[in-house]
């Protein structure tokens, strides 16, 4: 747990680069529950899917949700915009044999953790000419 904690610097004092690289590196290619615990707000932390209406509430529950999920898919970020207290990411999940979806992550950060994540999921499509 140690060696976690030291892996989650404080998420606000990130530029692009460097939360682009924490979120490939950490929270995507290995996203083990422990990492993705430390990286949440200890008291206040919220994921919600709008599309669905799914929100859990607490880390402790995000863990439980993580691990009840071991086999997550390969995400490819496109890019992770960074302003004061709030990442946006875009990226795509592929889930192999030709499924793949785009998303969307609006995170809110408080305290140098994920405070609020939003996630918005679309599969791909040609655009009109």
């Amino acid at each position: 747990m140690a060696e976690q904690q030291q892996r989650v610097p404080n998420l606000e004092e990130l530029d692009e680069q460097q939360a682009h690289r924490f979120l490939t590196d950490v929270f995507f290619a290995d996203p083990s529950p422990d990492a993705v615990y430390q990286a949440n707000h200890p008291d206040n932390y919220v994921m919600e899917m709008p599309q669905s209406g799914e929100r859990i509430r607490g880390r402790e529950n995000m863990r439980s949700f993580h691990e009840a999920y071991p086999n997550t898919p390969s995400i490819r970020l496109r890019r992770v915009l960074v302003r004061d207290g709030l990442w946006v990411v875009e990226g795509v999940n592929d889930y192999g044999g030709g499924q793949a979806t785009d998303f969307a992550m609006i995170l809110e950060l408080k305290d140098g953790r994920i405070w609020r994540d939003r996630r918005y999921y679309s599969e791909p499509f040609e655009a009109p000419e």
